[in-house]
């Protein structure tokens, strides 16, 4: 093993912590605008302590976030909305994905080319078309509409992640099940599958973080309160400090920790499974 310099160590050491801070600031920053019970709109002087510890802006939080809608209405319309367009885009994606990776057909280039354009060009491109639609079939003001506009942003995504661990997976495996007399179907799911479940899983998680924090095209299909999600919210409280309607920043802050909080609790839950997988394939290779 190399040996680096004290001074290449010492300049390495304080990189990481200027990072670290950059990393860390920001959240601090709001877990203390969140405990500080001393604000009543924006904070107006720098303080890393809250001056007096305060549950007060998370009790009302959780009580009405948003107009007067309950928090349960914004977190069940949240979790709904996010988990549905997750799963739609890897069920729906799941498939192109493996067509693009396995089989050779006209326009497989074109297509390819069409994902990666719809993947880097930026959602308000889709809002136009999307609002037509979905007004058309007369659901433009409900949760389906929201559920089919997230699945819509993250499919291609989810569709070219997918397709890179298909690619990975040695086709032989599956020539070698098809000698046992699996079927095409069954030789996906029992063998193709299991090993692509990593990536699958992490384009799940990237697809439900997408939904989950989308909150300005989301305005455009939402007319009822009932229908509004956490991010919707949390932008609804910055916006009401240009209308006269400010609410304590301190607000703001609760609600952004309590609506990481499932955010948290799906990465713990996952992250065992995941690294597993992970360094089972890699071993495996």
């Amino acid at each position: 093993m190399r040996k680096i310099s004290f001074l290449q160590q010492l300049a390495t050491q304080l990189s990481l912590t200027l990072v670290g801070l950059f990393v860390i600031l920001p959240v601090w920053g709001m877990v203390r605008l969140a405990f500080d019970g001393t604000l009543k709109g924006r904070p107006t002087e720098f303080r890393l302590l809250p001056k007096i510890w305060s549950f007060d802006a998370f009790m009302q939080v959780l009580d009405k976030p948003y107009q007067s809608v309950d928090f349960q209405v914004l977190l069940k319309n949240s979790l709904f909305v996010s988990f549905s367009a997750a799963l739609i885009a890897i069920l729906l994606g799941m498939s192109l994905a493996y067509a693009f990776a396995r089989f050779r057909f006209p326009g497989r280039q074109s297509g390819l080319f069409a994902l990666l354009l719809t993947a880097v060009l930026p959602p308000v491109a889709f809002m136009t078309p999307l609002y037509i639609i979905l007004s058309l079939i007369h659901i433009r003001t409900t949760l389906l509409a929201l559920i089919i506009t997230y699945a819509t942003f993250a499919m291609p995504f989810c569709i070219w992640n997918m397709r890179s661990a298909f690619q990975a997976i040695p086709k032989e495996i599956e020539e070698a099940a098809f000698l046992d007399g699996a079927s095409d179907l069954t030789s996906f799911l029992l063998v193709t599958l299991p090993l692509a479940l990593p990536s699958i899983a992490v384009a799940g998680l990237i697809a439900f973080l997408m939904a989950y924090s989308e909150f300005t095209i989301g305005w455009l299909f939402v007319e009822k309160a009932d229908t509004v999600t956490l991010a919707m919210s949390i932008y609804a409280m910055v916006q009401s400090q240009y209308t006269g309607g400010a609410q304590p920043w301190s607000f703001l802050g609760s609600l952004t920790i309590i609506m990481s909080i499932p955010v948290v609790i799906i990465f713990l839950i996952f992250q065992r499974t995941l690294l597993e997988r992970m360094m089972f394939g890699s071993l495996g290779d």
